[in-house]
């Protein structure tokens, strides 16, 4: 039950941190199926801080650093959609796919190429190991391995409420989702608006990237990506109506979903119904198709998301 508890919450701050960054973009009128590429980035950027950061500087150090850097490299990558969706008015959910795409392939190239310089050409593989910087990250209550990105995502969600529902930032990047050509028409730049939403995409994105590639290991082969976790994250992000509350909710179910694949074998009900371990992996994609399709009808989507902002239009 501890074990299930950990990673149910790992999962859900994983998937909390990613939602909570695509409700940012939907909400200015920007769909960001590239959630996906933008973890790998993250991952990628926060994975090589871990690598070459020397654990000398302490834990805190190691810990601030790479959470900088995720979120660094996650909001550099989702400047591609950005350009792309508000500036050249390019199909949202093309561009999203081409970024899930290439983000794989680049990480995967440029982690290869790195290790194959270190090594002499003895090594070829898409692995980068932080085994020790990972610890710093990890403080042990008996059986239970609280994770500092527990934290963060808490705060991220606090932050997200106060930003979307408390200062005028969230009232004008909302209106820019709802009705851009009215939140134009009393002063508010529906394209930096835009610009600051998908920008909070890839911080949030970045750094819940580099929480799933630790969540359970010390090194991680980049070709792998990070297995549908951005996809599922937009089914959270739907589930919980693009609020940031009923999105943590959503996150901690999927959460526990997720978990029950690394820990079922610790449960002698589960364990006895020999079911192959695939299908517990599966289950949160399961539920995902389930949600969707009974809430669907009921979704409150920003009426203006994935539709490019035109000045010129009225």
């Amino acid at each position: 039950m501890i074990l299930l508890s950990q990673y149910t919450l790992l999962f859900a701050s994983v998937l909390l941190l990613v939602a909570l960054g695509g409700c940012f973009a939907e909400r200015s009128g920007v769909i960001n199926i590239g959630l996906e590429g933008i973890m790998v980035i993250g991952a990628l950027g926060g994975a090589l801080v871990m690598k070459f950061l020397p654990m000398e500087l302490g834990a805190a150090t190691m810990i601030v650093a790479v959470i900088l850097s995720s979120a660094l490299a996650g909001m550099l990558y989702s400047l591609l959609l950005a350009v792309a969706a508000i500036n050249f008015k390019a199909d949202q959910t093309i561009t999203g796919t081409a970024m899930n795409m290439l983000a794989t392939a680049a990480a995967t190239v440029g982690v290869k190429a790195m290790n194959t310089a270190a090594s002499g050409g003895n090594d070829v593989s898409s692995d980068i190991v932080y085994t020790r910087a990972r610890d710093a990250f990890i403080v042990r209550f008996g059986n239970f391995e609280f994770n500092w990105f527990m934290v963060v995502a808490l705060v991220a969600l606090l932050v997200a409420w106060v930003l979307l529902y408390k200062v005028k930032f969230g009232l004008r990047l909302r209106a820019c989702g709802e009705h851009p050509q009215a939140a134009d028409s009393v002063g508010i730049n529906v394209y930096k608006m835009r610009y600051a939403g998908v920008m909070i995409s890839g911080i949030l994105g970045g750094i819940g990237g580099i929480v799933y590639i630790t969540a359970g290991v010390s090194s991680w082969k980049f070709e792998n990506g990070v297995a549908g976790f951005g996809f599922l994250a937009l089914a959270v992000m739907i589930f919980g109506q693009w609020k940031p509350f009923k999105i943590a909710l959503a996150a901690l179910l999927f959460g526990f979903f997720r978990a029950l694949g690394n820990v079922y074998t610790g449960f002698d009900f589960l364990k006895n119904l020999n079911l192959p371990s695939g299908i517990y992996n599966m289950l949160p994609y399961i539920i995902s198709l389930l949600v969707l399709a009974l809430t669907s009808k009921s979704s409150l989507a920003p009426k203006a998301e994935g539709i490019p902002y035109d000045k010129g239009s009225r």
